[in-house]
């Protein structure tokens, strides 16, 4: 959602912006099977009812409709998402980050994929336009992990702990589901002093 709105803002300047994607899990203990539901992990997270955790994941599911995304959190499947960063490293080494990136987003909220099954991945992976051997065999090794680690190091240096999590220029940042707006003010703010 917070990529959709960086998006729709970067549409309202009339200026060319560089976007650069960066790999950060919200949880890299997790396993790559869980056997809770969305609803269940949030509750035993925050310490809170499924029903509550249900109620505020549907509002998130309101704002993400607001910006013509479709989240189906019933369905979800959560996974640890260390390989998909890792995908995505190997797209970046083919100008095909953000088409990596927003493939793998709509898996994992949109088409209930397992985004940490390696075969999900070669798919979407060769959906983009990546070679399914490359990518089965950059799977199947430790290829690109170090990659994911400089960037979760980096955030980590920056004391960054949780996303949606934008930097300007290594001076603005704009952290959580911020509206549109948010983001042209930065992004005008920083054309301005770039003058």
């Amino acid at each position: 959602m917070g990529k959709k709105r960086l998006e729709d803002a970067i549409k309202q300047i009339d200026q060319p912006i560089e976007v650069t994607y960066r790999a950060f899990e919200l949880d890299p203990s997790a396993p790559r099977d869980i056997d809770l539901n969305v609803y269940e992990s949030l509750a035993k997270k925050y310490g809170m009812s499924v029903e509550q955790a249900k109620a505020n994941t549907e509002n998130m599911v309101q704002m993400a409709k607001e910006v013509g995304l479709e989240y189906n959190m019933d369905t979800l499947i959560q996974t640890n998402t260390f390989d998909a960063h890792r995908l995505a490293m190997l797209a970046k080494k083919h100008d095909l980050m953000k088409e990596m990136t927003e493939r793998i987003l709509r898996a994992y909220f949109t088409d209930s994929k397992h985004i940490g099954d390696h075969e999900t991945l070669t798919e979407l992976a060769v959906e983009v336009g990546l070679d399914h051997e490359e990518v089965a065999n950059m799977l199947a090794s430790d290829d690109m992990a170090e990659e994911v680690r400089s960037d979760e190091q980096q955030a980590h240096d920056y004391g960054i702990n949780g996303v949606p999590f934008f930097l300007i220029n290594k001076k603005y940042a704009i952290n959580g589901a911020q509206p549109t707006e948010a983001f042209v003010q930065a992004l005008q703010k920083v054309i301005a002093e770039g003058e």
